[in-house]
């Protein structure tokens, strides 16, 4: 994973505000339906099955679709483990301006970036974050 860059979400707003970036969600559609960033493109990096998750098999493909290989893209997922890992997977198919956003959407939310979102719905619905019920 050392090739890719890892920015807080701070720099991803900046990135997203001024530099031409696009923000690509790499969640499932159930949880990018609950709650996303503005403007996101949603491609899952994986989906939830009964097996629990697996690998979307299309993932580079439905990417290049609708991007191109120099688009400046933000990856990002819920926490930022399926983002540092599509992030790699785009960055070896030949993609070059690929920057994952650390924390995921989750540290999105947190920063109070989401507006009026449902901010404590999107962090329990994630199962790598501890619950936020007391």
């Amino acid at each position: 994973h050392q090739n890719v860059a890892t920015i807080d979400v701070h720099a991803a707003k900046d990135l997203l505000n001024s530099s031409g970036y696009r923000y690509l969600d790499v969640r499932s559609v159930e949880e990018f339906n609950k709650s996303h960033v503005e403007n996101a493109l949603n491609v899952p990096y994986m989906f939830i099955t009964e097996a629990g998750r697996v690998k979307n098999p299309d993932f580079v493909d439905q990417v290049a679709a609708i991007c191109k290989n120099e688009d400046h893209l933000i990856v990002a997922c819920n926490s930022g483990g399926r983002s540092l890992r599509a992030s790699v997977d785009l960055l070896d198919s030949g993609f070059k301006q690929i920057v994952n956003m650390g924390g995921g959407y989750s540290a999105w939310v947190d920063a109070g970036f989401a507006g009026n979102n449902p901010g404590e719905e999107i962090k329990t619905s994630c199962k790598f974050r501890p619950s936020a019920i007391h």
